[in-house]
């Protein structure tokens, strides 16, 4: 699924022994975007409802950044990791 080598960036090798897989990459990545996610669109939504903010409110819109960034984050790296590209993807799996 990775787009580096339709756009030109892959040179078809394969990644080093140690490197992370694919799956913990988009993990970690997700898991860190989700809070940077959460606490953006929870400043987003103190900035546009102001006084009028309510618990409910904040916390539906913290879950939606949360999501939202994760998700996409998670689909950033999948298409334009080197790890994600299907003979490293393949590689580690042979070696499990």
């Amino acid at each position: 699924m990775a787009l580096r080598r339709m756009l030109g960036y892959s040179d078809g090798e394969l990644m080093r022994s140690d490197a992370k897989p694919c799956s913990r990459l988009m993990r970690h990545t997700a898991g860190i975007c989700s809070v940077g996610g959460a606490l953006g669109f929870w400043t987003l939504c103190r900035l546009y409802y102001g006084p009028r903010i309510t618990v409910p409110r904040t916390l539906r819109w913290a879950a939606c950044g949360a999501i939202s960034m994760s998700t996409t984050t998670a689909l950033l790296v999948r298409l334009f990791s080197p790890e994600c590209e299907p003979q490293n993807i393949a590689a580690y799996d042979q070696k499990r």
